[in-house]
This record gives structure tokens, sequence and C-alpha cells, in this order.
């Protein structure tokens, strides 16, 4: 489905311009323009300036005839006029044309051949290119002959917007993402995080997936090693446990994080993985440990300057550290990256309120309910400004990230839920015991025995109670975990403080859940606290 794309007024064939450079090159070139030095596991080590997280704030959306009855407007989809985008991007030509070197990757989003957009990426530094060469699909030799992008990237991230620029632009900020669905064209300007290359086109596969017929999804996908119609997909925002819950030893992965699902099954839009690796531990997530070696990219991880050893337990520079590695850097991956149509469907949700339990079992309709409300915490570090964890409404569990409205994505995740009988849970893997200074985090080792049980068959003669408030199916008992932990209010020494900060979170619910259009069925089944 690939177009034929020009690479925006830039000479691509320049001299200066570095195309598909190996990964031991890029490397190379980027420890001699000293954009980072080498881990002592041979991860390239950067820094990403002052912006360590996305910056939702100054992304923009080209408005046009084409796509504006299609787009839904507001905070996340903020639009900017032609006009403006055609300046922003001659501002992008010139300042990319002067640089003494230019990286350029061209790769694929879509391990799915029939189903994937071709992506050329324009950037400054080196280690920019490493990262999309970790992230997208890399081409053979021969799929690069007959490359043709669909999807152009200009990186000038180095550069923030003069005070004339933003004049000339009429916006207020240095910084600038600008996205177009007609030019099919991201421009970056005044942040050197590199999430926001990787981002911007999830946004990009947000939009066009749907008209081929495909359900573009947030959420990380594996499937058991010896049985492939069992496919889990595990949804969420950054840091609810999407990439390590699917980096399972006993499973095979098939992505960590963007994934499409079509009438064939599902499949992995990258290449790559992109981890939090804040308090990563070899003991506690031995696969993404083992991943961080030489073609990983190691974002704002503070090492000792003599050793070089990495200190993940540091977060003085963000909570937001990141790890890049190709997916294939986890033993026993699937590539291509594809699998069938999945048998459990688990949202990950991380209730900093501490009040929703660590594992429920969902019907249809609540499955559709708590999809559209998407309810989460940003957790510290992920956008700029967010320090501590902040209870958040996230539609389709990708909200910064949807161009269509979201009842278009929960409508097509109802449809395939009921063509394929798929079991859908609901896994807090947030607060216990008190909200978020009070309480603490769940145990990953119970989260993963929750896991297990659903994907090994465990919770089929399990015994249920409803929840008075939130209506949600409680399991009584499950394999390793302590069945005092299956009860958020058995937790709380404060009981009535739990039921005041339930009720809270309910109101939170309907109080969001007036904003979407949705079926009284699947209204009907929220909470009634």
């Amino acid at each position: 489905m690939t177009t034929t794309h020009a690479s925006g007024g830039l000479n691509l064939n320049a001299e200066r311009v570095k195309r598909n450079l190996s990964t031991p090159t890029l490397i190379e070139a980027a420890l001699a323009n000293g954009e980072g030095v080498l881990a002592s596991n041979g991860a390239f080590v950067v820094s990403t300036g002052d912006r360590t997280g996305r910056s939702p704030t100054d992304k923009y959306l080209e408005d046009s005839p084409e796509i504006h009855d299609k787009i839904w407007w507001g905070q996340v989809n903020r639009p900017i006029s032609s006009d403006q985008f055609l300046e922003l991007e001659k501002l992008a030509h010139d300042y990319l044309t002067e640089r003494e070197a230019l990286y350029v990757f061209e790769g694929f989003v879509g391990a799915d051949t029939e189903r994937r957009l071709g992506v050329t990426t324009v950037t400054e530094q080196a280690w920019h290119s490493l990262f999309v060469q970790t992230l997208f699909i890399r081409p053979t030799a021969q799929e690069l002959e007959r490359f043709r992008p669909d999807w152009l990237i200009l990186n000038c991230g180095r550069h923030k917007l003069t005070a004339e620029e933003q004049r000339r632009l009429g916006v207020d900020s240095p910084i600038m993402i600008a996205q177009s669905l007609t030019r099919k064209t991201v421009i970056i300007f005044g942040t050197e995080y590199a999430g926001e290359m990787k981002k911007s086109i999830f946004y990009a596969m947000n939009y066009d997936m749907p008209d081929v017929g495909v359900f573009p999804m947030h959420c990380s996908a594996n499937v058991a090693k010896e049985d492939p119609s069992n496919v889990a997909l595990f949804f969420g925002l950054s840091g609810t446990g999407k990439t390590t819950l699917s980096a399972d030893p006993e499973r095979a992965l098939i992505g960590d994080d963007e994934h499409g699902w079509s009438d064939q099954g599902v499949f992995n839009f990258e290449g790559g993985c992109y981890a939090k690796c804040i308090k990563l531990s070899k003991e506690g997530e031995p696969q993404i440990w083992d991943a961080i070696r030489f073609g990983s990219v190691l974002e704002n991880v503070v090492i000792d300057p003599a050793t070089r050893v990495p200190d993940y337990d540091d977060g003085s520079v963000t909570e937001n550290t990141r790890a890049t590695y190709p997916v294939e850097h986890i033993p026993g991956a699937v590539i291509p990256s594809v699998g069938g149509h999945p048998k459990n469907v688990i949202f990950l949700t991380a209730d900093a309120f501490g009040v929703l339990p660590p594992m429920a079992r969902l019907s249809p309709e609540q499955a559709m309910y708590f999809f559209i409300n998407g309810y989460t915490s940003k957790l510290a570090g992920t956008e700029a400004g967010v320090t501590e964890p902040v209870p958040n409404f996230s539609p389709c569990f990708g909200g910064p990230f949807l161009a269509r409205p979201p009842a278009v994505y929960a409508e097509m995740l109802a449809d395939r839920i009921k063509k394929h009988s798929a079991n859908v849970w609901l896994l807090n893997t947030g607060w216990s015991g008190g909200p978020y200074g009070v309480g603490s985090r769940f145990k990953l080792a119970h989260t993963r025995a929750m896991v297990h049980a659903i994907l090994n068959g465990g919770m089929k003669d399990v015994k249920y109670r409803t929840d008075s408030i939130f209506g949600l199916d409680i399991p009584e008992s499950v394999e390793g975990v302590p069945d005092e932990v299956l009860d958020p209010r058995a937790t709380w020494s404060d009981k009535s403080a739990y039921d005041a900060k339930a009720k809270d979170l309910a109101k939170r619910f309907r109080d969001n859940d007036a904003k979407f259009d949705m079926p009284d069925a699947v209204r009907n089944v929220g909470p009634q606290g």
C-alpha cells in the first residue's frame, strides 16, 4: 500500500547525506559527533536534553478539507492551518540544508507486508537514526532497492524556534511537533526526545489503518511457544506493564507496544522495543536486561563515569529512562512479528487511587466501557511536567495517539472480541493499601502470576464475587497470589477511607463517560457507587 513520497525538497542524494548506515557505522558516527557514550553493556547512552518525555501540548495537526470531518478535534488534535504547516516545512528545509551531515533511514512500520507503511526519517544526529533503525522494521537489500516511502519525518530537534519564528508560525513555544495526514509529513523542532518520532508514526497508523480494515492498538502481544493459537494482547499507557508482562520466558514475544488486528490476526507495527528501565533488574526482568546490548539505545540513564555501568535505580535525570532494542534481542521472539487472533485481551491500568482490584473479568459490555474510558495514571516523566502519578482517563488506553474519535476504535474492538470469542480482563498494576504516597504498588510477581493463570486457562473454574461499586467480577483465588491481595478494600487499614476514595473514582468514571456517545447497554455497566 505504499505510495511515492517526495523528500520534501531536500537533496537526499548529496554527499553529506548518510543513508541506511549499518548499526556499527551509526554508533561510530554518533561517538565521533559527541552525541553519547557506550555503556559497559554495549548500549549507546544519550541525553535528550531538557525534554525527557513527549511534549503533547506542543503537538499540532494540519487541518485540511480532506481529513477535517474524520478527526477527533480537541485537546489531542489541535489544528494549524496549511499556511502554518508550509511555513514550518520551509523552516525545516532551510535548517536541514545547512547541516554538515544528515542521516537518513528508510524502513517500514507494519510486520504484515500487505498492510505496512514506508517511512523515511531525516535527522541531524546519528543516534536518532540509530533509534528509528532499532524501532522501525529494517528492509532487506531487495526491499531497499524498490523502497517508496508513505511518510516523511524531518527531525530538527536540536533547534528551538526563535521568537521571530514563533511569531511567523503563530505559536508561543520554542518546541513544535507538527503532522500532516495529507502531506504524510512529520516535522519536529525544539525537542531531542526520540519518542516523538516513534509516536508520530503510531499516530499515522491510527489514522491510516482503519481505512484498510485494520484495528490499530496501543498494546503489546505475545503467544504460547507450544500453541500458536494462544495469543494475548496487553493494552496500557506507558509504565503500566505492556513491555514487562509481554516479555515472558514462557511465551514468544510478538511486540511490546503497537499492533494491528486484521482479518488474519495481529501484527506488530514495529521492529523493536522501547522499554522503561527505571528500577530495571536482572532478577525482575531478565529478558529486557539481557536485550540491552550493542545496538541498543539508553535514553537519560545515569552511568558510572569510571566503569560506565548503568545505574537503573537512579532517576535523578528523569523517571522516564528508556531502552530501545531490536525485537530479535528477546530470545524466541516471533519473526516476522505476526500472530493469530487473540484468545485473551488484558487491559492494564495503574490506579493511583489504589481502589481498583488487581484482577477482574470483564463482560463484552464492560470491555467496551473500560476501553473507551481508558482509566489509568500518567506516570512520572512520560510527559513534560508530570513528576508523580496523576489519575487520568485516556480513551482506548492511547488517547494521545488517536486521530479519529474514540468510538471508532471501541467499535472495532467490540467487533473483533465478539467475532473471535476473546476473553477480556482488567489488571491493576498500580497501588494497593492506599493511594499513591500511602499505599504501595502491586508486586510484579503477583501480577505475573495473574497473567499466567489467565493465559494458561487457570481461571476457568475459579469462583468470582461482584464488586458493589465498580460492578467487576473479582476472582476469590489465583494460584501464587495471597487471597487478601485480591480484595482492594481488605488491603486498606482505614476502610471508610477506601469507600470514600472508591466512590470518588466511580464519580470520575461517570463524569468522563458522559463525554462519549455509547449504547445504553455499555453505559449501564459502569460504576454504580
